[in-house]
């Protein structure tokens, strides 16, 4: 029997404030264990809290970024639960009244948009950190009070590839937001995923299970391809669906049962009393979304009509806010939208990747970049040496002008000199020239990567080509 997945996504995102959702302690990563705490965050007797600013404006912005309604009037709760990471046995959360409700977030998988709905958006405080270690567990409490968005999927996710576009998505819009660092890493963004399945059909969802503990995109793929797997195969053997939380085991590629899932009514949610509830008008409101960036989105569809460039490119630029503004900062310096992508997409990206960070850490400027094509196109340069120079230009911050000159790079282009060149190729590689002459095209590139090699990547290799085609031919 076939079934249809269903799958709902709750992402918590660490707010990337300087202090905590309801104390004034730093919300770092990595400070000593325990080093940033106050009678606040640690649930003390007699202890206030006092809400972040900073953290409502971020939960507000990334609200209306994802088109939800933001409520005007809104509260705080106490979610009760006992947890030896959860200080003050319970949580300051949202529950009947969050910061904002119904929006939704568009995908693209395969070429097909999608949109898929966001129930709710709210405000809450990060729980502390349990470190398990040769038989025992120590707890930190420095990300406990580390503000929290939770923004709650519709169950309109139907399978794992929409919920990794999905997850992907929503970073990217975070991360343009400079709301959250979105380093999963670190626990800055974190995602559960609610699934389950139903005959095609079925209006009333299946049974389902809740799995945590998957620390990557990747993980999140994983994990619901094996839960849609083995919830098939017991529904097929005529067993039933547990409603439980389940553990994602990275080493094993398998979930595991930890506990039976809570329903809202376990937590005994009532109004936090130390808070009261906050008010906001609609000149607030409109002010946040007045000051909103343009969204990946949006200016990935922007570059595709100003540029001309195509759904991929114009996909990768926009992929990392820096990428996109680097991009646009060359292009106004050098209107060759295209070249510039290619540079971008290609060795550029290949440099960044390969050296595990991101373009803004680079030591490389936008005109620094646009010289190097120019240099390229200008036939100064051949493609092969210059890819090699931006490796230098990276490594040591210095213009390409400086290393051409320091390491003698300038391509070769002199007639005199590629002919003695090309007389060296013809001499050394006599089975070639027979390939060519008896109809095998594909010889002439091989003679000219000969070319390329003989001169260390200087020659012209458009030139190179031209010259052995010219010469072969009239052989």
């Amino acid at each position: 029997m076939e079934y249809e997945a269903v799958i709902g996504l709750e992402v918590h995102a660490q707010l990337k404030t300087r202090s905590k959702a309801f104390c004034g302690c730093m919300a770092e990563f990595g400070a000593p264990a325990n080093s940033l705490t106050c009678p606040v965050c640690l649930g003390f007797p007699g202890s206030l809290p006092v809400l972040n600013e900073k953290a409502l404006e971020y939960g507000l912005r990334a609200a209306l970024a994802l088109h939800c309604s933001v409520q005007s009037f809104s509260k705080f709760d106490r979610k009760n639960y006992f947890y030896p990471d959860l200080p003050k046995n319970y949580q300051i959360s949202q529950y009947d009244l969050p910061l904002a409700l119904g929006g939704f977030l568009e995908i693209e998988v395969s070429g097909a948009k999608k949109r898929i709905g966001i129930i709710r958006a709210h405000l809450e405080e990060d729980a502390g950190k349990l470190i398990h270690e040769e038989g025992h567990s120590l707890v930190d409490y420095n990300r406990a009070g580390v503000p929290l968005l939770e923004i709650v999927s519709a169950p309109e996710i139907y399978s794992p590839e929409q919920a990794y576009e999905y997850l992907a998505s929503l970073k990217a819009i975070l991360k343009y937001l400079e709301v959250c660092d979105c380093d999963m890493e670190k626990g800055s963004l974190r995602c559960d995923a609610n699934v389950s399945l139903r005959k095609p059909g079925a209006k009333e969802l299946g049974i389902k299970a809740e799995l945590k503990n998957m620390n990557s995109f990747k993980a999140v793929r994983d994990a619901l391809n094996y839960e849609l797997k083995r919830q098939k195969e017991v529904l097929e053997s005529g067993g039933s669906i547990r409603q439980e939380t389940r553990l994602w085991d990275e080493v094993s590629g398998k979930t595991q049962a930890m506990r039976s899932k809570e329903e809202a009514m376990d937590y005994r949610y009532f109004p936090e009393p130390d808070l009261p509830p906050f008010v906001l008008s609609d000149e607030e409101i409109e002010t946040i979304r007045e000051g909103l960036p343009e969204l990946p989105q949006a200016l990935k569809q922007r570059f595709i009509s100003q540029y001309e460039l195509n759904s991929y490119d114009a996909g990768i630029l926009t992929s990392e806010k820096a990428l996109a503004e680097f991009f646009e900062a060359c292009v106004g310096l050098y209107p060759r939208a295209k070249a510039i992508c290619n540079w971008i997409s290609g060795p550029l990206s290949y440099e960044f990747n390969s050296r595990n960070t991101r373009i803004e850490s680079l030591k490389l400027k936008p005109e620094m970049l646009v010289r190097l094509i120019k240099l390229v196109e200008q036939g100064v340069l051949s493609n092969l040496a210059a890819k090699a120079l931006l490796s230098e230009m990276l490594n040591s911050g210095r213009p390409a002008d400086e290393l051409i000159k320091e390491k003698d790079l300038t391509q070769v282009s002199d007639t005199k000199a590629l002919d003695e060149l090309l007389d060296k190729v013809i001499a050394d590689n006599p089975g070639s020239v027979m390939d060519y002459n008896s109809g095998k095209a594909n010889a002439l590139m091989f003679l000219v990567g000969q070319a390329m090699r003989l001169s260390k990547g200087k020659a012209n290799p458009k030139l190179v080509q031209e010259a052995l085609r010219r010469r072969l031919n009239n052989a």
